[in-house]
């Protein structure tokens, strides 16, 4: 007899670090070896209590009558008073008291929910402070049928830990495991992945473990939380491989499943692990992945990179192509070329990929293989880059052509649409949405929203200037800064305004008017054609299934050989000029943006086609 199935349930991932309450007390629990004394305190009271430690540098006590909703902080033997590294919710930002929070006081009603296979995924990247005028989860919550209406799968939330301040990207969170408290509480952040699931959506939560931010992070102060073995962009480097490192590793671990258990987070996006630097016998990546795979045996659970070495290893699938380490990565590559040939900019780090006539295969075998740069020397930056990743299947990668990176690190931080042409950028829409490779969505993208996304971030007052300085340093490294015709690094929006900020929410308003309206129905009707023609094709298919070949200097054919044996045919002619080096074009059309006849493809046109497979003759046409 098949059991009955739950309406509802009660998720709690019972934690080595930080508060964890039980039916007639909670338990406080935190590392601490540099502290010989630790005294917890709460708010409203005078003095504190002190925590039994321990050899190994724990502190422990377990205090009967504490509850949900209790205030603490710990006290050092210096008279510091610190937030709890692994608080659960920060109501007073980084630096005020830390809440007990019960997670079984939120009720789920995804009893059945175990997420969607990969090949499905269609993923929409999203700031929760901008994505609405409001900027909380609940907010986001009532733009959810917008989303489903539009043909996503997967909702990219950019990091949630808790940062200073009421603003910022999210990248320098520390309170890793305290949902940013200006978007709402635990159970608001519970409430939306739980409505997301209800309509079918996959929410994926971007984490970032190379760093932690600048301000309000406390662990120094109580444990070798960093090492001087490496270096970081962002400052110390997070200590995965010296002493004390074994408990750091756990610290990190402990995240990762808290997320996708206590919140039923369905995967994550690990920020720029190549900023992970880890000499054990053992890198922590692997042991991640295989400990977040291990917490979910039931469900799908998707795991995605970005790494700026392109290193193959880590996306390595088993015999039977299910992924032994994660699941994919974002393609920077293909986005650096779409940008490039729509733009017209090849300096900064685009100086790379301006499809440079001795190097005019890089977009076909960056759509087809997945990096552009497998072991060669890329002039720019004077390095060898990347590895061989033809082996690989076409969804080890997530494919954009925007994204909170390459739209905020401008100086304007403006979106595509102004800086490029319309039949430029729905060709650029044409190629990446259609690709086997799993494409991605940048809030706002859908309807070529007018609203930018500069970087911000609130600061301390006197660090604003600081801020300033150093913001206008980076992006000296810009393409913009490069090309004099571009804004000045002088006209640099000041990252610290709340007005910044502000200006980044998305104009919602505008979907009324006609011009974005119609922009809403391309995407829409894009999306379609990728559920019905593409993502049913997907399941089952490995690497080395695709061939390519260029046929101008920003035109190229690429075919892939799909798992149900039919051809998928790309003609992408991403140029102003008319190219009529195809002999024929073959296979059922199922997608054209621009003109393609008698072997000629228009300015800005992108052609895609199925056929069953020739299984003797796997070349491009």
């Amino acid at each position: 007899m098949k059991r009955p199935t739950p309406t509802s349930v009660v998720r709690n991932h019972a934690m080595r670090f930080g508060a964890e309450l039980t039916e007639h007390s909670t338990r406080f629990k935190l590392w601490a070896p540099k502290a010989e004394k630790v005294l917890i305190k709460f708010k409203g009271e005078p003095t504190g209590t002190e925590m039994e430690a321990f050899e190994d540098g724990w502190h422990r006590l377990e205090m009967h009558g504490i509850k949900a909703g209790a205030r603490y902080k710990y006290v050092l033997p210096d008279g510091m008073e610190i937030p709890d590294p692994a608080s659960r919710y920060q109501p007073e930002d980084v630096n005020g008291f830390s809440e007990v929070i019960d997670p079984r006081a939120f009720t789920w009603t995804d009893t059945e929910w175990i997420g969607r296979p990969w090949e499905e995924t269609i993923i929409y990247e999203l700031h929760v402070g901008t994505f609405t005028h409001g900027g909380t989860f609940l907010s986001a919550m009532e733009k959810l049928d917008h989303l489903v209406e539009l043909g996503i799968t997967a909702v990219q939330l950019m990091p949630l830990a808790d940062f200073y301040g009421n603003f910022g990207w999210g990248y320098d969170g520390v309170a890793w495991f305290a949902p940013e408290a200006s978007y709402g509480t635990p159970d608001d952040l519970k409430a939306f992945i739980n409505e997301c699931h209800q309509r079918g959506l996959m929410v994926f939560l971007d984490v970032v473990y190379n760093h932690f931010g600048a301000h309000g992070n406390y662990l120094p102060a109580i444990a070798p939380i960093f090492n001087t073995k490496h270096t970081s962009p962002w400052g110390d480097a997070i200590n995965f491989d010296d002493e004390g490192a074994s408990v750091v590793r756990e610290f990190v671990i402990e995240n990762a499943v808290y997320w996708v258990t206590e919140f039923h987070f369905d995967g994550l996006r690990f920020d720029a692990v190549h900023a992970i630097k880890d000499d054990s016998t053992t890198h922590i990546l692997e042991i991640l992945a295989a400990r977040i795979r291990s917490e979910r045996p039931l469900r799908f659970t998707h795991l995605i990179l970005e790494n700026s070495e392109n290193q193959e290893r880590w996306l390595k699938r088993n015999s039977s192509l299910v992924p032994v380490h994660y699941t994919a990565q974002w393609n920077d590559d293909v986005h650096h070329l779409l940008h490039s040939a729509a733009t017209g900019e090849n300096t900064g780090y685009y100086a790379d990929f301006d499809h440079l006539e001795d190097r005019n295969d890089m977009l076909g075998r960056a759509m087809a293989e997945g990096f552009a740069y497998q072991g060669e020397l890329k002039p720019h930056e004077g390095l060898v880059h990347g590895t061989q990743s033809g082996g690989l299947p076409p969804t080890s990668f997530v494919v954009y052509m925007q994204d909170h990176d390459q739209v905020g690190n401008r100086i304007k931080g403006d979106r595509i649409t102004e800086i490029a042409s319309i039949d430029a950028v729905k060709a650029l829409a044409s190629v990446y949405l259609l690709s086997p490779q799993i494409p991605m969505l940048f809030m706002g993208e859908e309807w070529a929203s007018n609203s930018p996304f500069p970087f911000f971030a609130d600061v301390p007052e006197d660090l604003r200037d600081v801020v300033m300085k150093g913001r206008q340093e980076e992006l000296k490294n810009t393409p913009e800064h490069e090309d004099p015709s571009k804004a000045n690094v002088e006209d640099t929006i000041d990252p610290t305004l709340k007005s910044t900020f502000h200006s980044a929410r998305l104009d919602w308003d505008a979907l009324e008017e006609e011009e974005h309206a119609n922009w809403l129905m391309f995407y829409r009707n894009v999306i379609d054609v990728r559920r019905t023609e593409i993502i049913p094709r997907l399941h089952g298919i490995g690497g080395f299934s695709s061939a390519y070949k260029p046929i101008g200097h920003k035109s190229v054919i690429v075919e892939w050989y799909l798992a149900d044996g039919t051809t998928l045919r790309l003609y992408a002619n991403l140029s102003n000029e008319a190219h009529s080096e195809v002999s024929e074009f073959t296979g059922r059309r199922v997608w054209l943006q621009g003109t393609a006849l008698n072997g000629m493809l228009g300015p800005w046109s992108v052609l895609w086609t199925i056929e069953l497979a020739n299984p003797y003759g796997k070349t491009a046409n």
